[in-house]
């Protein structure tokens, strides 16, 4: 696949993704977060599973390959969705959103550590630019109740979603990262409902006592974030690698802000188009895509 199309994946996967957490943190409030997340996971790995199926890409993994679904099931599926649903029923979307801006710069530190993979300087000025657009971008206007638990939770959730990427990365030589990526949700699913059943006995029943809402905003958070979303986020790892795809994650809380004025009715100013400006920046130098484009006008050149 050509790199722009794998770009515009990417943007399609950060606004179904920054739509998803203003989902989550109404979805937490009616139904306990492990259960919440065990279910939804579960229901993504069975639509993941059905697309690849109607795909023709089902196939037994090889058992080096197993060892890599359950590192990766562990790391992408229980630890990342256990913390964040747990930091999202204490902290606030806002603090939420700004530790989640962080993983563009720890996917680089931690490829750079376990993928030996260093990016040029052009793309860690992309990184700082992008970091630096999502902290104005959240920070103006936000809510300001200091750090607490659920904090620590959602930095947990965004460590693991990380180091889950360098797997991504490293199985998919052999493993079509969207077949790993069904397999990692069953597994995973499985995990989180044995820990719901222990954490939150008795959390199945509220699922009996929610609306048609609910329902809507379950199935596009589990089918159209959960499912596609990471369907098609680590079949972009496995195409461009860990530290680009990461770039892209700058726009996650871009959306989420921009869904929460037109839905929730907060207001915007001029700082947050401000952060938006440099958030762009950041993703087109830390993408490499600037880059190639700079190169590509100097082949013309040269060639003229």
């Amino acid at each position: 696949m050509k790199q722009w199309k794998i770009y515009i994946m990417l943007v399609f996967v950060m606004f179904a993704w920054g739509a998803n957490l203003p989902i989550l943190k109404y979805l937490v409030t009616i139904v306990p977060p492990v259960t919440l997340t065990a279910f939804r996971v579960l229901t993504a790995g069975l639509v993941v599973l059905v697309i690849l199926w109607q795909m023709k890409l089902l196939r037994l993994p090889t058992k080096k390959e197993w060892k890599y679904i359950v590192l990766g099931a562990l790391t992408n599926v229980v630890l990342h969705h256990y913390f964040l649903n747990m930091g999202l029923s204490i902290t606030s979307g806002t603090h939420a959103g700004l530790i989640l801006g962080t993983g563009p710069m720890l996917t680089a530190i931690s490829a750079a550590i376990i993928l030996k993979y260093f990016p040029s300087r052009y793309q860690w000025l992309g990184l700082v630019l992008g970091l630096a657009g999502v902290s104005v971008s959240i920070l103006v206007g936000g809510e300001s109740n200091g750090a607490n638990i659920g904090d620590f939770f959602v930095f947990l959730a965004i460590f693991a979603q990380v180091l889950s990427y360098m797997v991504v990365s490293k199985a998919a030589k052999t493993l079509d990262p969207r077949l790993l990526t069904a397999y990692m949700m069953l597994v995973g699913a499985v995990v989180l409902i044995v820990i719901s059943f222990v954490q939150e006995p008795g959390g199945v029943t509220a699922f009996t006592q929610t609306t048609p809402f609910f329902w809507w905003l379950f199935l596009a958070s589990a089918i159209i974030s959960t499912a596609i979303g990471h369907l098609m986020y680590n079949y972009a790892v496995g195409k461009a690698g860990p530290t680009k795809s990461a770039i892209f994650m700058n726009l996650n809380p871009v959306f989420s802000l921009i869904l929460s004025a037109i839905f929730l009715g907060e207001i915007l100013n001029f700082r947050h188009f401000i952060g938006l400006t440099f958030i762009i920046a950041g993703v087109l130098l830390g993408s490499g895509a600037a880059e190639d484009l700079w190169k590509k006008y100097k082949q013309k050149r040269a060639t003229l």
